[in-house]
């Protein structure tokens, strides 16, 4: 976790604000994760890694776009098969846990999101 970019982004946006945005990024990554998890669609396996880095790099989760960026270059030359979403979903719930077990340091609240 780049927790500098965490920091960052709570000031800029202000506290309620941030929480709001951690709570739609964990939201629809949730919902990512379990149709991945359920079936990946070959067909949109890059643009979910897409949707995934840009989210991860702009929360500050630098393992989990790492993992993205690899995943969706992979699916874009057409090796969708060679793409690790196991390792890309268990580096998302690491991530997912650092971030929620910051979260009295940080100044948030997601209660709908633990």
């Amino acid at each position: 976790m780049d927790w500098t970019r965490v920091r960052e982004l709570r000031e800029e946006v202000g506290p309620e604000a941030f929480s709001e945005v951690l709570a739609l990024f964990l939201q629809e990554t949730d919902e990512m994760v379990e149709r991945l998890r359920a079936d990946p669609d070959p067909a949109r396996l890059a643009d979910d890694m897409h949707f995934m880095k840009g989210a991860a790099l702009n929360l500050g989760f630098e393992e989990l776009a790492t993992a993205c960026n690899s995943g969706e270059s992979q699916a874009r030359l057409g090796h969708w098969d060679t793409v690790d979403v196991a390792a890309i979903l268990a580096c998302y719930a690491r991530s997912r846990a650092a971030l929620l077990a910051e979260s009295d340091t940080l100044g948030f609240t997601l209660a709908e999101a633990s």
